[in-house]
């Protein structure tokens, strides 16, 4: 998802900069502000701002200061795309002068197109059913309201788009097939796609349940991304940021025993997680990511042991965990994530970036520091991503199994 960053995002940032008495949260604010001014060219956004934004809301919302709050939720939602900028520039002073005259010329010929089409559609119905009644008109358009969203541009036919009748409906069984029997990150996105899609729609309708062809789906997405994550992980100038972007859409990663990720990363004061991981019954998982170049081993008194770098992140992920069991009553009661006993996974290094130590002892040396450890557990990345490609086999071999059973062609 792109971050949006303009003018209308940097006025509202400004006004709650200037409207903010709180230091720390007023600091937050010109961190951001700085953040966007920071590029080469144009306004700077990217994932970092939004962040950047929601360290600033943390921080106002301990001082109660509503104006100051709404703008910074309200930033966040216009950054992430939930908020419109005609939606802003109305709630807020930005652009008084000039907001009215373009925004009643703008509006004013959006009315007029719709009004126009709703007229043409009544007539052409009103055609074909002669004596419909008033109500039958009215279930009409709102018939063909539900499938306005799923509208496409058929590339046939360059300058013309199409509006399909119908696909609400089918749009709807799809969503309830994915939600119903198999994970995927963005129902209605998916179901968009599908519908929009002839030969995909022909294939799941073939298809009782949907159940192959949308695992097919799903194990595609996670193939490709497991093979992208592969390759920012073994890029020797990938940082951390480079890893953490890579890993956001591919939490499956981690296993079954997660159900997603913590929409909040700031849980406690003044510590930020890499990756808060939720299982299913609201408890937490700390990872805490590192450089894969890092190396994790070294001979020591004849003896392979975890590097210096290995345990400063071990006893990072440490503070994390004991600043969470302190402030576990306010973690739940803020975010409803039950904090307390916590545990931590500290990703670090790969043994390709220690091509003079075999992996079986790279491997052997953190089992042995790991099972000294109770709440943190130690892997490398190379370990992580080979748990993920035996997952995707055992996957790939159940969906062939499937697949011979049911009616659906999978491409």
């Amino acid at each position: 998802m792109a971050i949006r960053s303009d003018w209308t995002l940097e006025i509202m940032l400004e006004q709650a900069r200037d409207a903010c008495d709180d230091s720390d949260a007023r600091d937050s604010i010109v961190d951001a502000l700085t953040h966007m001014n920071s590029g080469k060219s144009g306004r700077r956004g990217g994932r970092h701002l939004v962040e950047l934004m929601q360290a600033a809301l943390d921080l106002a919302e301990r001082t109660e200061d509503e104006s100051v709050v709404q703008r910074l939720r309200d930033g966040i939602d216009y950054a992430e795309g939930r908020k419109f900028k005609r939606d802003m520039e109305d709630r807020y002073p930005l652009f008084r002068d000039k907001r009215s005259d373009l925004n009643l010329s703008f509006l004013g010929t959006m009315l007029q197109t719709t009004v126009e089409y709703s007229r043409k559609i009544c007539e052409e119905f009103l055609q074909e059913h002669p004596s419909a009644t008033g109500d039958e008109v009215v279930n009409h358009l709102r018939s063909l309201e539900l499938d306005i969203p799923f509208m496409d541009a058929p590339a046939e036919r360059p300058g013309r788009y199409r509006l399909v009748r119908g696909r609400a409906e089918s749009a709807a069984w799809i969503t309830a097939v994915l939600a119903d029997r198999i994970d995927v990150e963005d129902v209605d996105e998916a179901a968009r796609k599908i519908v929009t899609n002839p030969a995909a729609l022909a294939a799941l309708a073939a298809d009782e349940g949907g159940e192959v062809l949308i695992q097919a789906m799903e194990l595609k997405r996670r193939h490709s991304g497991l093979t992208n994550l592969r390759a920012v992980i073994e890029d020797p100038d990938s940082s951390e940021h480079d890893i953490h972007r890579a890993l956001r859409d591919q939490l499956w990663i981690f296993g079954g025993r997660f159900v997603g990720e913590a929409r909040h990363r700031r849980l406690v004061p003044g510590d930020e997680l890499d990756i808060p991981l939720l299982r299913p019954d609201g408890t937490l998982c700390v990872v805490e990511l590192k450089r894969a170049n890092e190396r994790v081993v070294k001979r020591h008194r004849g003896a392979w042991v975890a590097t210096a770098d290995v345990h400063a992140g071990v006893s990072q992920a440490l503070n994390y965990l004991c600043a969470l069991d302190e402030n576990r009553n306010e973690v739940v009661a803020e975010f409803a994530i039950d904090a307390r006993r916590a545990n931590a996974i500290v990703l670090i290094g790969h043994p390709q970036f220690q091509p003079d130590v075999p992996e079986a002892t790279v491997n052997e040396a953190l089992r042995i520091q790991n099972a000294h450890l109770t709440r943190v557990e130690v892997l490398t990345y190379k370990e992580l991503l080979d748990a993920a490609e035996r997952s995707l086999l055992l996957d790939d071999q159940t969906l062939k199994r499937n697949s011979t059973t049911s009616p659906s062609t999978i491409t």
